[in-house]
């Protein structure tokens, strides 16, 4: 873990930090190579890809039926009973963020609106490497479904023997996606994106990845959808002298966890909190099974910041936008009005980043990388789009003519005018 007394000039080095991820010129060219190959050779380069990359020779792309009706076998009640719980969170929060089509008259012949349409299609890409993160697939597919998005295909890569790890099939099944293609990667954003001799084009791609995934999403932007440009992970704590280190040490220990880049930060006005923090960790470390990925994240990604205050805490999570924000602090409601940038706000001693990741209802596909100061987390509301509608009559259209003729005029665009001027 790396203590630091904050100061002005410590912001370069934490920006850097922060902003790590890796868009090389070499990752970038990598991606894009992919992506060719995909579009000139589809299932061909599929294939060549997910036996150099996975390690899988595989015929079938898509996943035969009886091979998800198999991975039921692998639900117990239990898992059931919690599939059931986190998709009623999920439904429940979404419910309340849906947005609906409208109609608004000004009662002069003139009236606007919007039309909201569900997207048609959409891909969702689900990690299935060192962690198969069905969570990911229950934030991603329920909010689809619930906006009404009538075509929902997976993409997750296989393990080596081809096949598909039982709980993301299994999950899967539970929400009623039968469309599943074993393909990961770069090529999976590509199948999705051009479409191949298997895998029909989508409209939208949504869901976390590796760098090489999320190069992929962004150089496919514009032709179809995407979320956002998501990872590493990140989770900042802001608190005060008061909070509980043995709980601050585990949710710095639950996103070191995750590893590969990502970054845990502490800001806190307390000297005496940052060293039971530290000692904390040390005592917590020794029980957990990723120790080697964990030792990297707290040399690497772990930072206890002392501010001279909370005031200024808050300053510098609102510069840092982190993907997660926990505040444990006296009343975090007097604090939250002042987070202008941030994924996700927890607020308590008792709502850890872990229940967003999995069952508190809001969508845990979140920005990443100061990017909360833009982006937004996944939603219903990402899976609909909005067509303006727009309605005169010859009264109305008269009485806009002379504001419309002079800005025509304006931009030297007189058959926009003579347009108008037609009908009247």
């Amino acid at each position: 873990m790396n203590v630091i007394e904050w100061k002005k000039s410590t912001w370069k080095e934490l920006e850097k930090k922060i902003q790590s991820r890796d868009f090389s010129p070499k990752k970038i060219e990598a991606a894009r190579k992919i992506i060719r190959d995909v579009r000139r050779k589809g299932d061909r380069a599929l294939r060549k890809f997910t036996l150099e990359f996975d390690g899988a020779e595989i015929k079938s792309l898509r996943v035969p039926e009886r091979e998800i009706r198999s991975a039921r076998k692998v639900i117990t009640p239990e898992v059931k009973k919690s599939f059931r719980r986190v998709e009623g969170n999920i439904r429940r929060y979404c419910l309340s963020n849906l947005i609906k089509s409208w109609r608004q008259g000004r009662g002069d012949g003139h009236s606007w609106g919007e039309k909201v349409t569900p997207i048609e299609r959409v891909g969702i890409y689900v990690p299935g490497g060192k962690a198969p993160l069905v969570s990911s697939l229950f934030m991603a597919a329920v909010p689809a479904r619930l906006a009404g998005v009538a075509r929902i295909a997976i993409c997750t890569p296989p393990q080596t023997d081809g096949t598909i790890n039982p709980y993301i099939l299994a999950a899967a099944d539970f929400l009623g996606i039968g469309e599943i293609y074993r393909i990961g990667g770069a090529q999976a954003i590509a199948a999705l994106a051009f479409g191949t001799e298997t895998v029909p084009r989508v409209d939208k791609i949504v869901g976390p990845g590796n760098i090489y995934v999320t190069l992929a999403k962004k150089e496919v932007y514009g032709i179809v959808g995407i979320d956002m440009l998501a990872g590493p992970s990140e989770v900042v704590i802001l608190a005060d002298g008061k909070a509980r280190p043995a709980f601050i040490a585990a949710d710095l220990l639950a996103q070191a966890e995750h590893g590969g880049g990502g970054m845990s930060i502490l800001i806190t006005s307390s000297g005496r909190l940052i060293s039971g923090v530290k000692k904390e960790a040390d005592s917590l470390l020794s029980d957990l099974s990723r120790k080697s990925i964990l030792g990297k994240s707290l040399k690497e990604g772990t930072w206890l910041i002392k501010v001279k205050s909370i005031k200024n805490g808050i300053d510098l999570v609102n510069r840092i936008a982190p993907e997660h924000l926990e505040i444990m602090a006296g009343n975090p409601d007097r604090i939250l009005p002042a987070i202008k940038n941030a994924g996700a706000i927890f607020l308590g001693e008792y709502s850890p980043v872990a229940a967003g990741d999995y069952v508190a209802g809001p969508s845990h596909i979140l920005p990443t990388g100061r990017s909360a100061r833009f982006f937004s987390p996944l939603s219903a509301i990402d899976f609909s789009k909005r067509s303006s509608v727009i309605r005169y009559n010859r009264r109305a259209l008269r009485r806009d003519m002379d504001a419309l003729k002079n800005l025509a005029e304006l931009e030297g665009l007189d058959a926009h005018a003579l347009s108008v001027s037609i009908r009247l």
